[in-house]
């Protein structure tokens, strides 16, 4: 799924968390390297019961909109902590009781903490590099580790290129004859 896409799924579900008045609305983004089986987090609390199945309908609904259905969910019925599991990002509503135990926050400390204005806020591109005026040289890239781009780098011309040779043939064996 591209990042765009999931931005998108993200930013859906955080706005249904917001039209049914969720409270303290945490996005979690899980780093890659850690293991973890999904890349976000969306975590929010409920007031009752009522209101914490009012928010997962609303996530619900607003993903299906979207052709999405969660892959699984639990604790629907008891309403005390709602999980949707939408694989690349699982939604997490709370009683105020249940988050405060859980302090799933702190469990998942490693990951990186986003108010739902930075998930909605476009990427920022990295700026390339100028060459200087009039040298001639393109600027050199932040960091290439092709093996032609060390030598050219090392040497500070072009890398030499390897003639290639023919592959030499090589003859069928005769085949042999049964008797």
């Amino acid at each position: 799924m591209s990042a765009t896409a999931l931005k998108y799924q993200v930013t859906a579900a955080i706005r249904a968390c917001e039209e049914k008045k969720a409270e303290d609305i945490s996005i979690l983004r899980m780093d890659k390297n850690s293991g973890v089986f999904t890349d976000y987090f969306v975590i929010c609390s409920g007031g009752n019961p009522r209101q914490i199945q009012a928010i997962a309908d609303e996530v619900k609904d607003r993903l299906q909109v979207a052709g999405l259905e969660p892959a699984h969910s639990e604790g629907y019925q008891h309403a005390d902590w709602v999980l949707l599991d939408y694989v690349d990002f699982v939604v997490h509503i709370f009683s105020e009781k249940a988050r405060r135990f859980y302090d799933l926050e702190r469990l998942w400390k490693a990951a990186q903490r986003l108010t739902p204005a930075q998930v909605l806020a476009p990427e920022k591109k990295r700026p390339q590099r100028v060459a200087a005026a009039g040298s001639g040289r393109r600027a050199p890239s932040r960091r290439s580790n092709s093996r032609k781009s060390i030598l050219a780098a090392a040497g500070n011309r072009a890398p030499v290129r390897r003639q290639s040779r023919p592959a030499a043939r090589k003859s069928k064996p005769a085949s042999r004859k049964k008797k």
